[in-house]
């Protein structure tokens, strides 16, 4: 007979063990990763990505929360429940059409994580050295042409000046 985990202590790893204890939360922050055994007792090995489109890590020094709550609908035992502060809190089970809905709901929050990440790393541009240009003569820049004057604006809009 399986028996409920009602309460789960927290572990810091570098990497998460091949082999999980019941009971232990093993979180990796460098993988940005947590996991876990089922907490209905079956054993299934759940992962949950720590990121703003999956779950939300909470530290509390003594205790941990994971939120959202953990659906495990893909698993024969369909468990659902929170990890607040360490303690496991059951929650209800799901209809197929809820399940759908959460499921949709997830996967747009995953697309828009990923849009604002890509978008926030196109923003953020590399340091760039600004090197003089050596000429000989005045007459070897033109100074009125469309792509001096561009260039001039993107060293000035890198360096500040």
């Amino acid at each position: 007979m399986k028996q409920k985990i009602t309460r789960l202590r927290h572990v810091y790893v570098e990497f998460i063990p091949e082999s999980l204890e019941p009971g232990c939360l093993f979180i990796s922050r460098r993988f940005s990763t947590a996991s876990h055994l089922c907490c209905c007792g079956c054993g299934t090995r759940v992962v949950t990505p720590l990121n703003p489109a999956k779950w939300r890590l909470t530290d509390h020094g003594a205790t941990v929360s994971l939120h959202p709550s953990i659906g495990n609908w893909s698993f024969p035992c369909r468990s659902h429940y929170i990890v607040d502060h360490g303690f496991v809190r059951w929650a209800g089970a799901m209809s197929e059409h809820q399940i759908a809905l959460v499921r949709r709901k997830d996967s747009l929050d995953a697309k828009s994580y990923v849009t604002r990440s890509n978008t926030k790393k196109q923003m953020q541009l590399p340091d760039v050295e600004r090197v003089p240009v050596q000429t000989n003569s005045v007459s070897d820049v033109d100074h009125g042409s469309f792509l001096s004057r561009l260039g001039n604006l993107v060293v000035r809009w890198f360096t500040g000046k």
